[in-house]
């Protein structure tokens, strides 16, 4: 019986053990849990219905990813620190290579959105708000910022789930140049 006893108190020992050599091995593995993927990519974009971001502008619908060229869908937020990150690069994109971003303002207050994009620039051609946070479930959102590439013919072809990089562009830019 008092070896028993004795056993009971070393269990939640080994169960703690056998749990951190779980998380080191994970850890140390090198997946990267950004490869993951997303269900959406090879299949047609979601339904794409927001208010619009600017008073006055139009409300973004389905007819902006059917436009025969391709266009990028980019959640952001005035109080996301990687999405000033990643800033800098979606003007180029916008500037330089012409690209046509759409800019989704993620549960952030129209007034902030417009106030940042007025601050650092707007490489949107057209942003639009969700504060409820719906269409981004729609899209499979898990945070901000994550990018979309959708093709002319409305089919997701790429989807970053961070902040877009010069890395990323080796693959994004020949996409945006294509066509669909």
């Amino acid at each position: 019986m008092m070896n028993s006893n004795r056993l009971l108190y070393f269990l939640p020992l080994l169960t703690l053990a056998i749990m951190a050599g779980f998380f080191a091995w994970s850890l140390s593995s090198g997946r990267d849990p950004a490869a993951i993927g997303s269900a959406l990519v090879g299949r047609p974009a979601p339904r794409f219905a927001a208010p619009p971001l600017q008073e006055g502008a139009p409300p973004l619908t389905d007819a902006l990813l059917h436009s025969g060229k391709p266009v990028l869908i980019n959640f952001f937020a005035s109080w996301c620190a990687p999405c000033q990150i990643e800033h800098p690069l979606l003007l180029r994109l916008a500037e330089r290579e012409g690209a046509t971003i759409i800019g989704i303002a993620y549960k952030n207050k129209p007034e902030e959105a417009r106030a940042w994009l007025a601050r650092l620039g707007n490489p949107f051609k057209a942003a639009g708000t969700d504060l409820d946070g719906k269409l981004a479930l729609d899209w499979g959102l898990s945070g901000v910022p994550e990018t979309y590439l959708v093709d002319g013919a409305g089919i997701v072809r790429l989807h970053y789930h961070a902040p877009l990089s010069e890395r990323d562009l080796a693959t994004i830019l020949p996409l945006l140049r294509g066509g669909s």
